[in-house]
């Protein structure tokens, strides 16, 4: 699950960010002014910061700077739309992207899902417990998958299937040791089972199950997870 900062000294914008995000599936962490906000990424792991441009006791650009000698972590900036030249200072000095007040919930999501999505493609936020091709997300603490963010409901079976092909990528595993490593049982034809219990996974996490992007199968041989270039 990603960990989002809130920083904004209006407490009525922290606490509608924190509802909306909260309901993405997302933990969201609260700050009211800049120094708040680095002391929470000094303290904890946190994956994406949006932050108020215009806050007491610290703006958001000068806290911005300050966390950017501590973290990678990506920074959207909340600005209002009479800010035009704070919102490119703020990308000068190292904001990954802004969003104008009062915000599109649907545009919000967006940007909030592709900056995460590029920070751990590039590493700057590694997951101890998180697999994950292209839009699938698993969290193995939390026993939880997602598709492009949103949550995925697999059943125990699929979710062991799919956490196998995703620690070994690009690895064929025949119907037979499938059975084996996940039933924890001796395989004997077993073929259908295993085929049945792909399909429902491609049901749910392809979006053209007859043509897979991720979920493959090697004629003959078995099954495999990668990513088409």
């Amino acid at each position: 699950m990603y960990r989002i900062l809130v920083c904004d000294d209006e407490k009525d914008i922290v606490s509608a960010l924190r509802i909306y995000l909260s309901s993405e599936g997302y933990e969201v962490v609260e700050a009211y002014h800049g120094q708040e906000a680095i002391d929470k990424v000094r303290e904890m792991e946190i994956h994406l910061v949006l932050m108020d441009i215009m806050m007491p006791r610290m703006d958001g650009i000068t806290a911005m700077v300050k966390i950017r000698e501590i973290s990678n972590v990506p920074v959207i900036l909340l600005t209002a739309k009479s800010e035009d030249t704070d919102k490119v200072l703020g990308l000068t000095v190292g904001a990954d992207d802004y969003v104008t007040k009062p915000f599109n919930p649907v545009e919000l999501q967006a940007r909030v899902k592709s900056q995460l999505r590029r920070y751990m493609m590039l590493g700057g936020g590694k997951v101890d417990d998180m697999l994950s091709i292209g839009g699938i997300e698993l969290f193995d603490k939390a026993k939880e998958v997602t598709l492009d963010g949103e949550p995925v409901a697999l059943t125990r079976t699929e979710y062991d299937i799919l956490k196998l092909l995703l620690e070994h990528k690009g690895q064929v595993f025949s119907p037979s040791q499938i059975y084996q490593k996940v039933w924890k049982d001796v395989a004997f034809g077993t073929e259908n089972t295993v085929a049945v219990h792909i399909r429902h996974l491609r049901e749910k996490l392809e979006y053209d199950p007859a043509n897979p992007r991720y979920l493959k199968v090697v004629w003959g041989r078995g099954y495999k997870i990668e990513e088409e270039g």
